[in-house]
């Protein structure tokens, strides 16, 4: 009886590893679109559009597009004029996701960042945005 009840409880484990796993590639295949819709917008300087993506705690804090803009060209320029863009691991932080993304500046220069993804209930916004030093280099 003690096997029947473990098989059990390791086959409804996997079920819900594999449920997860499904999910979060769902999501990860929408989060993916939201960077690289906001990342389109920055290359055509259309602040207004990126600001869209920005979840509401970034859309405070900025007030306006204008504004947004502004931070982004000073602060993330290789974001806003990314040559190329790969995505790396996604990984869960309570309700939250990371997204880590390489970006290529113009100087063929690799950056590493990490997306804070939330969603709204209806998709998913951009909270937080921070540099990271790419693995293998150190401080």
């Amino acid at each position: 009886m003690k096997h029947v009840l473990l098989a059990i409880v390791v086959v409804l484990e996997f079920s819900r590893m594999q449920a997860a796993k499904a999910q979060e590639g769902g999501a990860a295949t929408e989060i993916q679109g939201v960077i690289n819709s906001q990342m389109a917008a920055f290359a055509k300087d259309d602040f207004a559009n990126a600001f869209t993506f920005a979840a509401d705690n970034i859309q405070r804090m900025f007030g306006t597009p204008e504004n947004f803009g502004v931070m982004v060209k000073r602060g993330y320029p290789m974001v806003h004029r990314a040559e190329d863009v790969r995505f790396g691991e996604l990984r869960a932080d309570g309700n939250a996701l990371w997204q880590r993304v390489l970006v290529k500046d113009g100087a063929g220069v690799v950056h590493a960042l990490e997306y804070l993804m939330i969603s709204d209930g209806e998709s998913w916004r951009i909270a937080a945005v921070q540099l990271v030093q790419p693995k293998g280099v150190g401080a």
